[in-house]
């Protein structure tokens, strides 16, 4: 079989199911593992490398308005490559290819592949998902197997987890420049992790906030985590913002509880790794719970003189 993955999540899914060699092509935002990066790319965002955050968010509102689409198919490489099956999402047309990106390249196919598509909304979602490509893919069992570690994952944080104690106000931020807040299976990261999200909902998009609605909110935890970003380009970009006094009353800026992750590799991507993501969660909300050396390695904190920000005007 002949695989073409449009999805990192999903990249990562056939890695874990053992199936690297039938990867013929991916996205270019598939780079985990490593040798997905050796995979010949089919997809390209539209959107410039060195544009700024705003100007993204700018970018995005234009294409989508016009009804145009963020990414460009190289339809001849995606022909070259005779794939079998073609794996797509149609959850949120900003992170990843459609099959409407697709369609013009389908048509052009003499031998027109399979296509999955995938639109997880809650974690439930994102393990089905995993069995969904293992039954595409004739790896049933392995991707049973996985789902199944995935859960003693699970279980074993959820006993370390004290079901009475008060959970830790938390908001999660995707995007900076505007605010955005987690969503689709985000919240129900948090809540797996003894935590309370106060802004997103479980399986709800994320959406657009103000920065009053974060101050009003008051978390106990903030959570710096925007989408396509390293743990230090989020801390980096979270420390150039500037935010007005306000913002210093909040409890997770005044008690040194304001974090930046990497949304990509834990959270942003519905994949295995998102069970990692929980334990990172759980590790944050109470350091006294045991959890795998990768979610351990995988904190970092904004010191308090860097997370306390302050401006004239916003």
């Amino acid at each position: 079989m002949r695989i073409v993955s449009l999805l990192p999540s999903a990249t990562e899914i056939l890695f874990a199911l053992g199936l690297d060699r039938e990867i013929a092509g991916v996205s270019h935002e598939c780079d985990f593992p490593t040798q997905a990066r050796t995979k010949p790319v089919v997809i390209h965002s539209r959107l410039p490398q060195e544009a700024s955050p705003s100007e993204i968010d700018r970018l995005v509102r234009e294409y989508v308005s016009r009804g145009e689409s963020l990414y460009s198919v190289d339809v001849g490489k995606l022909e070259q490559l005779h794939p079998d099956l073609i794996i797509t999402q149609d959850l949120c047309h900003v992170c990843a290819a459609s099959p409407d990106d697709l369609a013009t390249a389908l048509m052009r196919m003499d031998c027109r592949p399979e296509v999955l598509c995938l639109n997880p909304q809650d974690l439930g979602d994102v393990w089905r998902d995993i069995l969904l490509v293992g039954e595409a893919t004739c790896r049933g069992l392995q991707a049973e197997a996985l789902v199944a570690e995935i859960g003693k994952r699970q279980g074993a944080l959820d006993r370390q987890l004290d079901s009475s104690a008060q959970r830790p106000r938390v908001a999660f931020l995707e995007w900076l420049e505007p605010l955005y807040v987690g969503g689709h299976w985000v919240p129900e990261m948090i809540q797996s992790a003894g935590g309370k999200d106060v802004l997103g909902s479980v399986g709800k998009r994320s959406f657009r906030v103000h920065l009053q609605d974060v101050v009003e909110a008051r978390p106990d935890i903030l959570l710096i985590a925007p989408c396509g970003y390293t743990a230090k380009q989020a801390r980096t970009e979270y420390e150039s913002l500037a935010l007005p006094d306000q913002w210093n009353a909040i409890p997770a800026v005044q008690n040194n509880r304001v974090y930046a992750l990497e949304a990509n590799s834990y959270f942003s991507r519905p994949g295995p790794r998102v069970v990692a993501g929980i334990e990172i969660l759980a590790k944050v909300f109470n350091p006294s719970v045991v959890v795998s050396a990768e979610a351990d390695s995988a904190i970092l904190r904004i010191p308090s003189d860097r997370a306390a920000r302050r401006a004239a005007s916003v």
